[in-house]
C-alpha cells in the first residue's frame, strides 16, 4: 500500500491504517465524522456563495435560487456518489482510476491553475483590473502593504510559474 494524496489517502489508506490499529474503528468513526463536518461547512459556504451570486446575476429570490441549485449540485454530483459502486469498472485516467480520480484531475490540474492564471492576469493587465487599480484594492487598511516594485514579476514571471505548475500536472499525470 502507497501511502498517496488526495482521495486515495483519505478513501484506501487511512481505512486500512485505521484497521491496523488498536482503537482503530473508534478513531476511524471520529476521523470520519469529523470529515463530514469539514466538508459539510465548506459545502455550505461554497453554496451560499453560488446562491448569492444566482440572486444577483438573475434577480431570483432566495428561495428560488435555493432550488435551482441545489438541483444543479445533486445532478452534478451523481458521477461522485456512482463512481464507488455503480461506475466502479469505469477507469477514466487508465487502469486503476475511478471517477474520484478524474474529478481530482479536473479541478487539481485544470481548474485551480487555469483558475489562478486567469484570475492574476485580471488583476494585473489592462484588459482587466489594471495593476494600479490592484495596488490600490490590496493597499488599503493597515498591515503590510503589496510592494510596486515587483510589478514586472507579478505581471510577468508569477503567470510562467502558474503555467509551469500547469504543464507539469498534465507531465506527471501522463508522461513520468
Amino acid at each position: 500500500m502507497q501511502p498517496d494524496s488526495g482521495p486515495s489517502l483519505i478513501f484506501i489508506t487511512l481505512p486500512n491504517v485505521f484497521n491496523a490499529m488498536a482503537g482503530g474503528r473508534l478513531w476511524g468513526t471520529l476521523f470520519f465524522l469529523f470529515m463530514t463536518f469539514a466538508s459539510l461547512s465548506t459545502v455550505i459556504a461554497v453554496f451560499e456563495n453560488i446562491i448569492s451570486f444566482t440572486m444577483d446575476l438573475k434577480g431570483w429570490d432566495r428561495k428560488k435560487a435555493v432550488l435551482i441549485n441545489l438541483v444543479g449540485v445533486l445532478v452534478l454530483s451523481m458521477p461522485c456518489v456512482l463512481g464507488y459502486n455503480v461506475w466502479s469498472g469505469i477507469t477514466p485516467l487508465g487502469a486503476g482510476s475511478t471517477i474520484l480520480d478524474l474529478e481530482d484531475f479536473i479541478v487539481s490540474n485544470n481548474l485551480l491553475p487555469l483558475g489562478s492564471l486567469v484570475y492574476l492576469l485580471f488583476c494585473t493587465t489592462k484588459l482587466g483590473w489594471g495593476y494600479e487599480n490592484f495596488l490600490k484594492e490590496t493597499n488599503t487598511g493597515k498591515g503590510m502593504k503589496f510592494p510596486r516594485q515587483i510589478a514586472f514579476y507579478v505581471k510577468y514571471i508569477l503567470p510562467l510559474i502558474v503555467l509551469f505548475i500547469f504543464v507539469m500536472g498534465y507531465y506527471t499525470k501522463f508522461f513520468a
